[in-house]
């Protein structure tokens, strides 16, 4: 399967001070990628650094095959600004339009077409600020969907929800990864989720980047072997 992005000896870091360094990594077409590590271990900063919200320290990051989206752990969206769930998924679209231009009619539908595949059919029109959790994060991935990428990319997107919602988050990311060949990566605490649904994890600790299958790494076994008896707890 092709590369759509490629991390060739980086270092990512704040202040010109690297985080993470000597990072050599390929991302492909139908990869579901897990970001995990221990609490300042570097697994932000790293995939700050993939998404190109920073640029590296030395090394380089090839994305010339990637159509990026992107799945925030919150979104700053004023709740008392009167937006619906349809108005915050078209955002999508706007990236694509150059000046100050109308949506389509087909952009619309698709915007349409992203909500329903989340499941928010019924909620086009419901004002965002008054889904739960679960729902907002499903609507945010719906914003990202908008914009065709083969690259998806989600901070924490099952914090703060419940089981039944992050059961539902994952199910369609799983959905995503194997009907539509989207490569997946995100960051997460979910440890027991994601020996479920990711087939690879990126172990990321001291500033070194580890990366293996699932089952292996987050087994018990494993975690011992990477960060000796006690690794960070499964929820936090």
């Amino acid at each position: 399967m092709s590369v759509l992005i490629r991390v060739e000896q980086a270092a990512f870091g704040y202040g010109g001070r690297a985080v993470i360094a000597g990072a050599d990594l390929e991302i492909r077409r139908g990869d579901f990628l897990g970001i995990v590590g221990p609490n300042g271990g570097g697994k932000t900063t790293l995939f700050r650094g993939i998404l190109g919200l920073l640029a590296p320290l030395a090394g380089r990051v090839e994305r010339a095959g990637a159509r990026l989206g992107y799945v925030p752990q919150r979104e700053t969206l004023d709740a008392i600004y009167p937006l619906r769930v349809e108005d915050v998924v078209r955002m999508g679209a706007y990236a694509g339009l150059r000046g100050l231009r109308w949506l389509s009619a087909a952009q619309r539908a698709a915007a349409a077409r992203a909500i329903e595949r989340v499941g928010l059919a019924g909620e086009a029109r419901a004002p965002f600020a008054s889904l739960s959790g679960g729902q907002r994060q499903r609507a945010l991935l719906a914003r990202a969907l908008l914009a065709e990428p083969n690259v998806l990319l989600l901070d924490e997107p099952t914090s703060g929800v419940d089981r039944g919602a992050q059961r539902r988050i994952l199910d369609l990311l799983v959905e995503l990864n194997a009907r539509d060949g989207l490569a997946v990566l995100l960051v997460s605490h979910q440890l027991g989720l994601l020996r479920e649904t990711a087939r690879e994890v990126l172990w990321v600790a001291d500033g070194r980047v580890l990366r293996g299958p699932a089952r292996e790494l987050l087994a018990p076994e494993g975690l011992d072997r990477l960060f000796g008896a006690a690794p960070f707890a499964e929820g936090g």
